[in-house]
């Protein structure tokens, strides 16, 4: 992995996620917090914060994205920043669920670059996408030239964000045998 975990850039090859997840130790939750809050840290500071030998802590790291724990590292960037200044939310209302018209709908939306994440949903709609792009024109484009443009789309409904309340990247990694508000 080298010196630092910010040397991967994408998904860490070959990584099989199992339908169970893996045993995590209280040192697992420890260094997967540190590496949330901080994945530029080396792994020189990573192991010498969990009072593990550098060798120790890459053993761990290997077998957390071997079993799919850790997914890969990445940079977050500021989206305004970027010029991307608008960020919305779509719900998707398909007209059938056949699984071909569900499977291209599917294979449609990963390409659309704007398209920052899809969740497949019980309720009212059948799809949320959350979209990030530069304008109300670029919007347009998205909405009319890609998302109503896949077959079997019925209708959309979107929703424009004003002001982010909070945003994070930062999983809850408490004890999974304490529950949020009770006690110890």
């Amino acid at each position: 992995m080298g010196g630092s975990a910010r040397t991967k850039q994408q998904g860490v090859p070959g990584v099989r996620a199992s339908d169970r997840p893996p045993r995590l130790d209280d040192l697992d939750r420890r260094l997967l917090a540190l590496l949330q809050r901080d994945g530029r840290a080396t792994n020189v500071e990573l192991a010498r914060r969990l009072d593990l030998s550098p060798p120790g802590l890459q053993r761990r790291l290997r077998r957390l994205e071997a079993a799919g724990v850790i997914r890969g590292y990445t940079a977050l960037l500021d989206r305004g920043a970027v010029g991307l200044d608008l960020l919305c939310f779509v719900e998707v209302k398909l007209a059938h669920h056949r699984p071909d018209c569900v499977a291209r709908f599917r294979d449609e939306v990963q390409a659309i670059p704007e398209v920052l994440e899809c969740h497949y949903l019980t309720g009212e709609s059948d799809y949320l996408i959350k979209i990030v792009v530069p304008n109300h024109k670029a919007l347009e484009t998205v909405l009319f030239e890609g998302l109503m443009r896949i077959d079997g789309v019925d209708r959309i409904h979107t929703s424009i964000v004003v002001n982010e309340v909070k945003v994070s990247t930062v999983l809850p990694l408490e004890a999974p045998s304490r529950s949020p508000g009770r006690g110890p």
